[in-house]
């Protein structure tokens, strides 16, 4: 394995709805990286690079509502530098520039489906494809991304009594990550009967918009609690699960750059790092350790509004 991280853009088609959407990869390369900027945001990463090493397993992450992939670029990139293919959709309706479905009942249909497109897009693609194991997928999912990874892995949402929202497991998913997911939707007993995959539940002390009683319900209604490694982030808010954003934006009031009072989370994402990459190799039955880190990066070209 090389310590360089790849990336590149995919643009995925939702024939049902008419639209398409960008997805964002990262992966293990020999090609040095270099500095590439993306908005407010820099990537350490060779841009367009080849994909080293194969099968590899691939993680889909799912951003929160009315976020962006790139909120959660470190932990992505400590990933593919560890030997994993991470793909992060930028759910079409429900991101940082286009909120329009944030609140209706077909933004909980849709982002489950351009999930499993995503993974259609990704392991029929020419160049990813032949290097990926495509039915040994792990789903990270941060706020309403763990709705949509619980959706994926069987999960049957409600918005309310006799309401189902249309949702599909998808077989090829092996293992969850869910950060402080919102699970508001998985009421009924028999809500998460076939969510019976390995999960990480990470929920923060203390969340006001996803409270710990969503993570109890995914412990108390999946089919095998034993199979459910909790933790409770200690003086953690929602939003410390992203990462560290540039100084620019950490103002008062831009509220996913604020955590409660003394906490760290430059150091808390290190662990987090660490914590979901030993999961998904205990989980996804591969030994894998950490790649040292590139040393320096070159600035290179803007790719430009890829993501």
């Amino acid at each position: 394995m090389s310590p360089f991280v790849g990336a590149r853009s995919l643009i995925v088609r939702d024939e049902r709805k008419s639209l398409s959407f960008p997805v964002l990869m990262m992966y293990p390369t020999h090609v040095p990286s270099g500095v590439v900027a993306m908005g407010p945001y820099s990537l350490e990463v060779a841009w367009n690079a080849p994909v080293q090493g194969g099968p590899l397993p691939l993680v889909v992450l799912s951003h929160g509502g009315s976020g962006t992939p790139l909120a959660y670029r470190t932990l992505a990139s400590h990933l593919a530098q560890s030997g994993y293919v991470v793909a992060m959709p930028e759910h079409p309706g429900d991101n940082r520039n286009d909120r329009s479905l944030s609140e209706a009942v077909e933004n909980l249909e849709n982002r489950p489906r351009h999930v499993r497109l995503t993974m259609d897009a990704v392991c029929s693609d020419a160049e990813l494809g032949p290097r990926l194991q495509c039915d040994n997928v792990a789903m990270i999912g941060h706020s309403m991304g763990g709705y949509t990874a619980l959706a994926v892995a069987g999960g049957q949402p409600w918005t309310g009594p006799g309401q189902r929202v249309e949702v599909t497991k998808d077989p090829r998913v092996k293992a969850l990550v869910l950060m402080a997911p919102a699970a508001c939707w998985f009421v009924p007993n028999d809500a998460l009967q076939h969510a019976s995959v390995p999960i990480l539940l990470l929920v923060a002390e203390h969340d006001r918009i996803a409270p710990r009683w969503q993570g109890q319900l995914v412990l108390d209604l999946v089919p095998d609690r034993a199979r459910v490694t909790y933790k409770i982030v200690e003086n953690a808010g929602h939003f410390s699960f992203l990462s560290p954003f540039p100084p620019p934006l950490r103002t008062p009031g831009f509220l996913p750059a604020t955590d409660p009072p003394g906490f760290d989370r430059e150091a808390f994402q290190r662990q987090l790092q660490e914590d979901v990459r030993g999961f998904l190799d205990a989980s996804l039955r591969r030994s894998a350790s950490p790649l040292p880190r590139p040393s320096g990066g070159s600035p290179v070209a803007d790719p430009g509004s890829a993501i």
